[in-house]
């Protein structure tokens, strides 16, 4: 996928849609490049982090704006150029974030622009397709955990779909705040799952959590059915019990009331300094994003609709 020079009207390659619908609504258009405005960058994307939201919005399940529109938000490249303002980056740095969730979309590009304090500078330990990986699932890990549950030094923490692309970067985060681990995932990625650092991996296909886990200080919750109802009991007075998705909280609230127990719905914000700290954990090695399948741009639709056992799909550009 080659993009158009043009000094006057300098176009790109990106990956629209003119409906709601499956993977074969996505079609490789040619747009106009984007120009960086008032305090923002213009990247030149080498790798795209895909999230389910992604395809939740193809659909028009989460409304995100009437189409024609470019979905995604995880991006990781070149500072092509810069807005009026901007002191952090010059063209030629490498750096990574997340669009501002849910108005900033249109990663699926060859170039996106987007507020200059939306990305930080990419670690060198970690390539494009690593970075592209980690902003969305990374901050909401990081903000269900560490600024919502308050996690620290000998918490105990369950995470359900520890496996996942927030599950394990979840993991990872939780460890490196010193909490001791409790992860629930298959049989098949259990040895997965302990290589990130999880104390317990509990299989959920044989492991009834109700008489397995007690006195917990905090559940992150991205699996739903009868989880949250279960795991409401199993915390702590004071515990926080975090989800990715808002629904599955309404019908155990009077429970947690009665328990002490807080319940959090979490939605992921563009943040510059949970941004700075998974890039400093990354740094040291402390989290490594796992890649489970890579795709090129053109083929965004196969890649939203890949079954995968473990970690996130990244679609590549260069």
């Amino acid at each position: 996928m080659n993009d158009t020079t043009n000094a006057a009207h300098p176009t790109m390659q990106a990956i629209s849609q003119d409906e709601l619908g499956g993977p074969e609504v996505l079609k490789s258009v040619t747009l106009p490049r984007p120009t960086p405005g008032l305090g923002e960058i213009l990247v030149r994307v080498h790798a795209v982090g895909t999230n389910p939201v992604d395809s939740y919005h193809r659909q028009g399940l989460v409304p995100l704006a009437e189409p024609p529109f470019v979905v995604g938000f995880d991006v990781s490249g070149t500072v092509e150029a810069v807005g009026l303002g901007v002191t952090l980056y010059q063209p030629g740095d490498e750096v990574f974030g997340m669009l501002p969730f849910t108005h900033g979309h249109g990663a699926y590009a060859q170039y996106a622009v987007g507020p200059a304090r939306a990305f930080v500078p990419k670690p060198e330990g970690l390539d494009h397709v690593q970075a592209a990986a980690l902003p969305m699932a990374g901050l909401t890990a990081w903000q269900a955990l560490v600024d919502t549950a308050g996690i620290g030094e000998g918490s105990r923490v369950l995470i359900n779909g520890a496996a996942g692309g927030v599950g394990h970067l979840a993991v990872q985060i939780a460890k490196a705040h010193g909490a001791y681990v409790i992860a629930l995932a298959s049989a098949q990625n259990a040895d997965f799952v302990r290589s990130l650092g999880a104390d317990e991996v509990l299989d959920y296909t044989t492991t009834d959590i109700a008489t397995a886990v007690k006195d917990l200080d905090a559940v992150l919750e991205s699996v739903g059915g009868d989880y949250p109802a279960k795991e409401v009991k199993l915390l702590k007075p004071g515990g926080t019990l975090i989800a990715t998705l808002p629904p599955m909280l309404a019908s155990i609230a009077e429970e947690a009331a009665q328990r002490g127990v807080r319940l959090a719905a979490i939605f992921v914000e563009a943040d510059r300094l949970g941004m700075t700290a998974l890039a400093d954990l990354a740094a040291s090695g402390r989290l490594t994003p796992a890649i489970s399948a890579t795709y090129p741009l053109e083929q965004a639709g196969a890649a939203q609709s890949a079954k995968t056992r473990y970690g996130k799909t990244v679609l590549t550009l260069i």
